[in-house]
């Protein structure tokens, strides 16, 4: 919305500067951390009124992790709530109105959210720690990601970007047309980043604190693609005149998330539960696919493959082997279970985030 004011510039020369999405991804990040931190006390107090506390897992569920998380019980959840109104109120007043992958990203985001919603709900109104239903779940998360597919490939913008391949290290897209292929890869990558996110968040911050180094490398590849000099003469990157303004939907996100995690650090006062967790994997996941950075999405979101991929190695092992490969998964919880403080544990994946991100980044200048 404030993107408009630069077309009175001609009566006020300073409201110029709103057409540069530089100076407006800066304010979405400050306007999103500004409102998750103004509005945090109340939404706890509201969270904790309702009585909405996290179920923690019994002892013969989970052993002795139960004794190590006995004192979040009660604990409010659903604070994924905070993050989607601190975004989704930066989105609307700093990127434009008119740019179909906002258009998309905020769809992800607010759909994965309520799905989230009510799968929290659902956990807190039956005070267990299984919400609705796997199946269903996934249908949701489908449905939302194939929609977002559908139009894009026919959205004659569009179409023709979101059709490419591209991979890192190459100059050139690997696959110019994958035809219907294109819509496929939307839930492969929105569900698996949604899924991945929401197994992350099982310590104080965790989630939170590598959310924000993904959204922050995201923000610069999307804005790097969005300007075609730098793109398409210095970088090599795929370039789209919309992928701009998905910079400001990053930003917004890091700034909600550091303001989320105001109160989300350890010891936490509020979880985002599925409420957060789904809509930010899923909001990432779109960003990638949208800036055609999705193989990359592997690389800068490390710590997130990790802890889904010990799930499923988990799993598998026990069904083909009937043994388990970790203590527990997902591996945060391994690491726990093997004398780590919940800190240490947090601080260090916080550490590879980093580390994966500045991965992802040097890739830059690799092609």
């Amino acid at each position: 919305m404030m993107y408009y004011l630069h077309l009175l510039k001609d009566e006020v020369g300073l409201l110029n500067v709103f057409q540069y999405i530089t100076l407006r991804l800066r304010r979405a990040c400050l306007t999103a951390w500004v409102v998750a931190v103004l509005c945090g006390p109340r939404v706890i107090r509201r969270l904790i009124s309702m009585k909405v506390g996290q179920p923690i897992r019994t002892a013969e569920e989970v052993h002795k992790l139960a004794e190590l998380h006995g004192g979040k019980a009660g604990t409010p959840t659903m604070g994924g709530v905070l993050i989607l109104g601190a975004v989704m109120l930066s989105t609307f007043l700093w990127a434009r109105p008119d740019n179909p992958f906002v258009w998309v990203a905020a769809f992800v985001f607010g759909g994965l959210g309520l799905l989230g919603f009510a799968d929290d709900y659902k956990k807190v109104k039956q005070k267990k720690s299984d919400g609705i239903s796997a199946r269903a779940k996934l249908a949701g998360q489908f449905g939302i990601a194939l929609t977002v597919g559908i139009f894009l490939y026919f959205h004659p913008g569009t179409g023709g970007f979101i059709r490419q391949l591209w991979v890192p290290f190459l100059k050139e897209p690997l696959i110019n047309d994958m035809g219907y292929f294109a819509i496929a890869l939307f839930p492969l990558v929105i569900v698996g980043c949604s899924n991945a996110v929401n197994l992350t968040d099982g310590l104080d911050g965790l989630a939170t604190g590598c959310t924000i180094t993904v959204a922050i490398t995201y923000a610069l590849f999307s804005y790097l693609c969005g300007h075609a000099i730098l793109s398409e003469k210095y970088l090599y990157l795929p370039s789209s005149q919309y992928a701009g303004e998905l910079a400001i939907v990053c930003t917004a996100l890091v700034g909600a998330c550091m303001g989320f995690l105001w109160f989300n650090a350890h010891p936490a006062e509020v979880f985002m539960g599925d409420t957060g967790s789904l809509a930010i994997g899923g909001l990432l996941g779109t960003v990638a696919l949208c800036c055609k950075q999705e193989l990359l999405l592997v690389l800068v979101g490390g710590v997130f493959v990790m802890e889904a991929g010990s799930v499923i190695l988990q799993v598998g092992s026990f069904k083909l082997r009937k043994k388990r490969i970790f203590k527990m998964s997902p591996i945060h919880h391994h690491f726990e279970l093997m004398g780590w403080h919940e800190s240490k544990v947090i601080n260090r994946f916080w550490i590879l985030s980093i580390i994966f991100a500045l991965m992802g980044l040097a890739t830059l200048k690799l092609r």
